[in-house]
């Protein structure tokens, strides 16, 4: 595929078949394949992030998005799932950390999978990525106006589900 095609890869992106298992395994499947570990890696996150350059390829994705979003809701994880995608989300929770602790966790998570990884090339690229992301003149990556901004450096992944909960019951109670 010519990837400077831009019409051809939009038209590519308007054909994925994705689907969720959100109440078994919580696997992502595209076109009858589990996916769930491949979109996960470090060339799938840097082809995501230069496909997201796309206006093309963006219109077809963000198509394919809202057609996820169906009762009895949705969480959606994504760089600008708050700002773009969902904008009008009744709950939208920005979540960061420190980049050395992002790099820690990120070399871990492919560690854990069998997956070569080297800290230095993981902060380079993860460097690289927050850069094009929020430089660029589509969507750069920003918390939206009125998402809760929590930052996670400093938590275990238990107590940041414990504040997500809760920040969600009280938005959605209000």
């Amino acid at each position: 595929m010519n990837l400077e095609d831009h019409q051809q890869l939009a038209d590519l992106a308007r054909c994925l078949n994705i689907e969720f298992d959100l109440f078994n395994s919580g696997s992502v499947w595209l076109d009858g394949e589990d996916v769930s570990l491949s979109i996960r890696t470090d060339i799938v996150s840097k082809a995501a992030s230069l496909l997201g350059t796309i206006p093309a390829v963006r219109a077809a994705l963000h198509e394919q998005q809202l057609a996820f979003r169906k009762e009895p809701g949705l969480v959606a994880d994504g760089r600008d799932m708050g700002t773009v995608v969902f904008p009008d989300a009744l709950v939208k929770i920005y979540l960061t950390a420190r980049l050395e602790e992002r790099v820690q966790r990120r070399y871990k998570q492919l560690i854990d999978k069998g997956i070569d990884a080297t800290l230095p090339l993981l902060l380079r690229d993860l460097k690289e990525r927050d850069a094009k992301d929020s430089e660029r003149p589509i969507s750069p990556l920003k918390p939206a106006k009125d998402a809760v901004v929590l930052d996670t450096t400093d938590l275990q992944v238990d107590q940041v589900v414990q504040l997500v909960m809760s920040i969600v019951r009280d938005r959605l109670a209000s």
